[in-house]
Parts: C-alpha cells; structure tokens; sequence
C-alpha cells in the first residue's frame, strides 16, 4: 500500500534516478546541511512556515504565528493536551509516526526490504548487541507533519547518551529500500532500564540534510510519558530494541502491519505489553 507520507517527488527523485543520485552526492559532500540549518535558526526562515503547514495539514493560527522567531522554532514548537496510557506493563509510543517490527535474529542481526542490519554496526558496540539476540526491533518513522518530541515508554533509569556522527539519508521507504540507512546516518543511542521490559536501546536517527537530535538527560531516572527529547529540524526515525521475550505487539497492529507494513502510531498510545 503506497501511502503519501512515502511518495514526497524530490526524495524520489534523489534515490531514484541518475541525475538525483548524482546532487545527493554532491550535498553529502559539500555540507550544504550546515548552510541550511543556519538559515532555518535564522528570522529570514520565517516565511517558510505557512506554506510548510498548509502542506502537512498542521493547524496554525495567526496568533501562534506570531510566536515564532524562526522555522526552527515552529518545528520545534511544544504540544498541550498530551495524551498518554500510564498503566503499568502498557507499551506506548514514544512518538508520532509509522509503526514496523521486525525480529531480531539469534545471531543479532535484522532486515528490514533489501538492507541487512547487524546490532554490531547499528550500536558499535559489540557486547551490548548480543544481548538482544532473538528479540524485536520497532521501527517509529515520523513524517513532516508529526509532532517531533518523543517520551520516555516505561519508569526506569538510563545511562549515558552514545552519539554516531554519521551521514544524513532520507528515512522514507524510498531510501531504505536502496542503502542500509540506519547504519549510514547519524544516530543517538542511550540504553534504557525499564520496570516492566527489561534493557531497551532507543535510537533516534537524523533525516535528510538536516538531523538536529536534543536529549534532555542522562545518567538518570525516569517516568513513563517524560519527554526525552525532541528533534530540531527535519523529521527522522526512532528504533526501539528490545530483548527476546520481554514484549508483545496488541494483535490488532500485527494484522495492519501484516497487510500493510506500517500502521499508524501517536505519542502515548497503547501498542502493547511486557511478557515474562
């Protein structure tokens, strides 16, 4: 099932022809990313952002226009009125966005399309990436007109934050299906102690030229629908890790995702339980 999220023309165009593959080589290379990131933390960025929200369908009053100095600001901007399921052993969703699983195989790797993933090269860290031989790999990809904080999905305690620089890929399906994107772009990841789940790696992964990543803490304890930090500028991916036998998908998402690959997912909703 094609969805619109997924068929943005200038991100096919890049991935998918001759031409297009030939500019993204050049922007990888030039950093054009550092030029457009300045410019959007800029007030001259901020006749971007009505045309931005008519496109994605994201409500914006003249009122709340007034509020922002920049295109980042309103990319970045705050949610009131945010629902989360509290109940203790519930899954949620640390985000907005289009919700996969795949399995984690014995011998620590995944795929997801045409890309083969080994946990050694996604984390760079090969102790850790045994442990979660045989588990389960969700897959949260927000989309232009998502909310882009993401929230803690258990109590628990984490440690340090592991930062990757790395390049900056589209995460849309057009992309993945053509280059192991999960272990080309930059990353951060931060090994979570949850109550009800076990040890979870989340991963969030920068998007296409622009992958500002903020977290807010580490080396600390934290509740269930806490926000953990939000991204700056571009939509982008988060990866969950979890290890074998320790959650199960409500069966209602595994139906969608078995007919459609994705199923659409918000910050807090409910999606599953812990096991065992």
């Amino acid at each position: 099932m094609k969805r619109k999220a997924d068929s943005d023309p200038s991100v096919q165009f890049l991935y998918s022809t001759v031409l297009g593959r030939s500019i993204l080589k050049f922007i990888m290379k030039s950093r054009l990313d550092r030029l457009v990131v300045k410019f959007l933390w800029s007030p001259y960025s901020i006749f971007l952002i009505k045309g931005y929200a008519h496109k994605h369908g994201i409500p914006l009053t003249e009122e709340q226009l007034k509020r922002f100095g920049s295109f980042r600001d309103f990319f970045a901007r705050g949610k009131e009125n945010i629902s989360v399921d509290i109940t203790p052993g519930h899954l949620i969703s640390p985000c907005d966005g289009w919700l996969s699983a795949f399995p984690v195989m014995e011998d620590s790797t995944f795929s997801i399309k045409n890309s083969h993933y080994r946990l050694t090269d996604f984390l760079q860290d090969e102790e850790l990436a045994q442990t979660f031989h045989g588990g389960s790999c969700l897959i949260f990809r927000l989309c232009a007109s998502d909310y882009h904080h993401y929230c803690y999905i258990d109590h628990g305690y984490q440690g340090i934050v592991h930062y990757i620089p790395g390049l900056l890929h589209s995460v849309q399906p057009v992309a993945c299906d053509k280059l192991p994107v999960y272990v080309l772009n930059r990353r951060s990841w931060t090994l979570l102690a949850t109550e009800h789940f076990g040890p979870v790696v989340q991963t969030e992964i920068g998007a296409l030229i622009v992958g500002g990543i903020v977290n807010e803490r580490q080396n600390s304890r934290f509740w269930k629908g806490d926000e953990k930090g939000h991204f700056e500028l571009a939509g982008s991916t988060i990866v969950l890790l979890f290890q074998k036998g320790k959650i199960k998908l409500n069966d209602n998402f595994i139906e969608r995702m078995d007919r459609e690959n994705e199923v659409r997912v918000h910050y807090g909703e409910y999606i599953g339980n812990g096991i065992g």
